[in-house]
């Protein structure tokens, strides 16, 4: 009786330690889908011709910038509240950087 108590404590503590994990990262997802459509914003301003192509490579390198300090923040296995504030608050600011260029009166005419 005592170890079906042991076993059954132990299954407890290890998915109690697996739901932290998981609820750690659960805000990461957030994080994947908001990088894949600012990518598809710039993919679509250079199809459209708004964005210039030394535009589309400075909003790909903030893009980097941003999954650069994804991973660091994911390093430690941790991602704190902290991290997490400063993650979204380079989004909003690359998110910013690609409007304006989208909508400034640079424009690449589409080959003929």
């Amino acid at each position: 009786m005592k170890i079906h108590t042991a076993i059954a404590a132990l299954s407890i503590v290890l998915a109690g330690s697996v739901f932290a994990q998981t609820t750690t990262q659960a805000t990461m997802p957030r994080v994947d889908k908001r990088e894949a459509n600012q990518q598809k914003r710039i993919d679509q301003g250079v199809a459209s011709g708004q964005l210039t192509q030394k535009e589309a490579t400075r909003m790909e390198n903030g893009q980097a910038r941003v999954n650069q300090a994804e991973a660091n923040a994911k390093a430690d296995g941790t991602v704190t509240r902290k991290e997490r504030k400063h993650l979204s608050n380079m989004q909003d600011k690359q998110s910013g950087k690609i409007k304006r260029n989208k909508h400034d009166k640079q424009v690449v005419k589409p080959a003929a």
